[in-house]
């Protein structure tokens, strides 16, 4: 199969022919019919994860049709289905009790494992897989996989949004923005916050209540200023210490702070405690959702509840995929990049 392949870090993946994934004995194996192109795999392009090694194929983000079976699998040979980005193995006490995506056993294909750059991917674990609306593009799916549904687990599991409450979003890029859609569908008042104009005026367009631009004004000062003491919830979708202090600050008094961008590196980071002291502040982390909450948002999407297409910008083909990786190193564009074209 074809497949896009780490080879040294901050260089263009190869685009080379590799053996076809075998299948496991619990899951299925995928033709891919996208996968999206994501800031988890930028950190591990430029070395920033340990699991990211010469020979990686990255790809958590995917959605396909079944082409291969195991004799333990859950799904068949036809099957259109779509992934959570981290797989639960399903027996263990994290799976047992709902929370599987803090499973110790869990597997996330990109990061130790092939990913979904490439014509095919193996998926153990098959039971965290959920089947794909004939009405939802391939391209639209694949975005689910990480960044919608982290979204949604932070601001309904993690950060409990209520109607009316003041939600800040720190970085638009795919969490960001997806963070701001799924913010205003609970009711909540949104600001986002980048350092790209262009940016704000897309989300502006996409419902935001007010933006700041970081490389103008104070942020926490600015977010004071427009929610009248503070946001109730402060999102930080970027994983670096300026983001994530000025998050921790912009928050009322007994605000929420959910941190769902991923440091990279050794995570290590200056914060400051004071605000979170002083405050009483309450901080949490997230990473991905549970399958079993895939079913509603995906029902919810294809009610029309929520328009989450500004959401994907561009459809690339493989070949691709490292300029768009190369981009993330400095301010981005609106909208993110779903590879469709496994051929070239």
């Amino acid at each position: 199969m074809r497949a896009a392949v780490v080879r040294n870090f901050n260089e263009d993946l190869s685009i080379e022919t590799v053996s076809d994934p075998s299948c496991p004995d619990n899951g299925v194996v995928l033709e891919v019919a996208a996968c999206g192109v994501c800031r988890s795999d930028y950190h591990g392009w430029t070395g920033g994860h340990p699991k990211v090694q010469n020979g990686s194929i990255l790809g958590h983000e995917y959605c396909g049709t079944v082409v291969e079976a195991g004799p333990s699998a859950k799904y068949n040979v036809g099957d259109r289905l779509i992934a959570p980005f981290i797989l639960g193995c399903g027996t263990c006490v994290a799976c047992h009790t709902g929370v599987s995506n803090t499973c110790a056993q869990q597997i996330v294909p990109g990061f130790g494992v092939p990913g979904a750059y490439a014509e095919f991917v193996a998926v153990p674990y098959d039971h965290n897989l959920v089947y794909l609306s004939d009405t939802m593009s391939p391209a639209l799916a694949a975005g689910l996989g990480c960044r919608v549904t982290t979204a949604w687990h932070a601001l309904t599991d993690r950060a409990d949004v209520k109607a009316g409450e003041w939600v800040a979003v720190h970085g638009t890029g795919g969490i960001g923005l997806s963070v701001l859609l799924l913010a205003k569908l609970l009711g909540a008042q949104v600001v986002v916050v980048d350092i790209v104009d262009e940016k704000l005026e897309h989300a502006k367009m996409h419902g935001a209540d007010a933006t700041v631009n970081a490389a103008k004004v104070d942020v926490a000062a600015a977010i004071h200023d427009i929610t009248g003491g503070g946001a109730q919830v402060s999102i930080e979708a970027l994983g670096i210490d300026v983001t994530t202090n000025a998050s921790l600050e912009c928050l009322a008094t007994l605000g929420r702070h959910v941190q769902v961008g991923m440091p990279s590196g050794d995570g290590l980071m200056q914060v400051n405690m004071r605000a979170i002291y002083a405050k009483q502040l309450s901080f949490f982390g997230t990473r991905g959702m549970p399958s079993w909450k895939y079913p509603r948002l995906l029902e919810m999407i294809e009610r029309g509840d929520v328009d989450i297409r500004p959401m994907v910008a561009r459809e690339i083909s493989l070949s691709d995929a490292s300029s768009e990786l190369r981009a993330m190193n400095g301010p981005t564009a609106p909208g993110t990049a779903v590879i469709t074209e496994f051929k070239r």
